[in-house]
């Protein structure tokens, strides 16, 4: 299963940097898979979600799909990659200060506080 995951994940990694999809022969499932997901995942203020594990459950079986731990594993593992790629596409126009996307702050109970009300 390892060569299947380093498979997928180059596949993803070329189909991201511009190449066609190319699964690996047999793996279309899991390829399939991870396109549904994605195509339904959730979109949070500055951009989009993680799929969920929860998610990743709830189609499993909604679609009569049955996957082991290891396919569960790539499919995070796929998400990983995607969520890289989509994130560091944003960019803000040229001169035109930003903030960092993740704070190198630990969170505190203030300031959670003011975040969530």
């Amino acid at each position: 299963m390892v060569r299947l995951h380093k498979l997928l994940t180059r596949a993803l990694e070329d189909h991201l940097a511009g190449g066609p999809p190319r699964p690996p022969e047999g793996a279309e499932v899991l390829w399939n898979a991870f396109n549904a997901l994605s195509h339904a995942r959730t979109l949070g203020p500055v951009g989009p979600n993680p799929i969920q594990p929860s998610e990743i459950e709830s189609w499993a079986r909604l679609m009569r799909m049955p996957l082991e731990p290891h396919h569960v594993a790539i499919l995070a593992e796929l998400d990983r990659i995607w969520m890289r790629d989509a994130y560091s596409k944003q960019s803000a126009p040229e001169g035109v200060k930003t903030l960092p996307q993740r704070s190198t702050h630990a969170i505190t109970p203030g300031l959670f506080d003011l975040a969530v009300g």
